[in-house]
């Protein structure tokens, strides 16, 4: 290779590398990108590398947005970061989109229409390519936003009800039928629910679905419900308390969400109710570390990993082929059976005196 000039070591270009590895600048540009390195011969491409090594070569994004039309940004929309659920679908999407060269942005936005669509407005002036939206409601403006502006976006974890986008989501009713299933296996027969919001596919899919359990089962008359205000630990509470002030003989709850069930836990640490030899209790999701509360949480997987690069995926297909049809995922949950349910409490015998 021929010594580099050191007037153009201050700003190494794609054409020097290709000069210094004596190929073509659209050779060194296949060679330097993950996804068309496999069109350049392995021993060429190793020698593209080793020159843009050498020269400290860094691709530039604004050059290659201008040449492609595209800024390999992609960004993430979820209503709340700190909720450990959303983890897993953005180490997903965020692994999968990786290997297509995209960079990340993850935005918190909360659940503010206003605000989301402030940020998601924000975010296109930046020239991302698409959006993955895990903030939606059933019928949901920032859809709307997204087809209006004709920007890419796929939904992921909870659906809207007019299936507007391509989305990747849990069997909701399913997994409440399983939860329902297992009490009534242990023969509990009154069973309340603590309900997610219902303008949220998951609150309200997750309802309907424990509802249709119990009328299954015959259960119907003995299905009392609370609905919390937001999948969070202390609505969980505001909701449990509800629920027993008003219906005190429940031997079983299941709760749309394991953050919900946490906020159980805590009224029966108030009111001195043993888990599960009083109550039993089901959550939703199998977040981090509900395996090592106490009473281990009983509650339904979902692989929220696999659907944050199934998202991904989708997204990265919209992208490259905008008219794609819509494509909705449906994945399968799985119960995990813990120490938190076990068969409900028999009545104590009555003494001859109690008789």
């Amino acid at each position: 290779m021929k010594p580099l000039d050191p007037i153009k070591k201050r700003r190494v270009t794609l054409k020097l590398v290709a000069d210094r590895a004596g190929v073509h600048a659209s050779t060194a540009s296949r060679a330097l990108n993950p996804v068309t390195r496999s069109m350049v011969l392995p021993s060429v491409a190793q020698k593209v590398l080793d020159a843009a090594q050498e020269l400290g070569y860094h691709p530039d994004p604004v050059a290659a947005s201008l040449r492609t039309g595209r800024s390999k940004l992609a960004a993430i929309l979820v209503p709340d970061i700190s909720n450990s659920v959303f983890a897993p679908i953005l180490s997903g999407a965020s692994e999968r989109l990786a290997t297509e060269g995209y960079t990340v942005i993850v935005a918190d936005v909360g659940s503010d229409k206003d605000k989301q669509l402030n940020i998601a407005s924000g975010l296109m002036a930046r020239r991302v390519d698409g959006f993955i939206l895990a903030t939606v409601s059933k019928d949901d403006p920032l859809v709307a936003f997204c087809l209006e502006q004709n920007i890419p976006a796929v939904l992921v974890n909870r659906a809207e009800a007019q299936s507007r986008l391509s989305s990747v989501v849990s069997d909701d009713e399913l997994g409440m039928q399983m939860a329902v299933d297992h009490l009534v296996s242990l023969t509990h027969k009154i069973i309340g629910h603590i309900a997610g919001p219902a303008q949220h596919s998951t609150g309200y899919l997750r309802r309907r679905g424990f509802g249709r359990a119990m009328a299954r089962h015959g259960l119907t008359e003995n299905s009392p419900c609370q609905i919390a205000k937001s999948y969070s630990r202390h609505e969980g509470a505001h909701a449990a308390r509800r629920l027993l002030d008003s219906h005190p003989q429940v031997t079983a709850i299941v709760a749309a969400n394991d953050l919900l069930a946490l906020g159980v836990y805590d009224v029966f640490r108030e009111r001195g109710i043993n888990c599960p030899a009083e109550i039993s209790v089901v959550g939703h999701n199998d977040m981090q570390l509900v395996d090592m509360i106490e009473p281990p949480l009983t509650t339904i997987r979902i692989d929220h990993h696999e659907m944050g690069r199934q998202a991904a995926e989708l997204l990265r297909q919209v992208i490259e082929n905008p008219d794609k049809a819509k494509h909705n995922v449906t994945l399968q949950p799985i119960l995990i059976v813990r120490s938190s349910t076990a068969a409900p409490r028999k009545p104590k015998p009555q003494t001859r005196s109690e008789r």
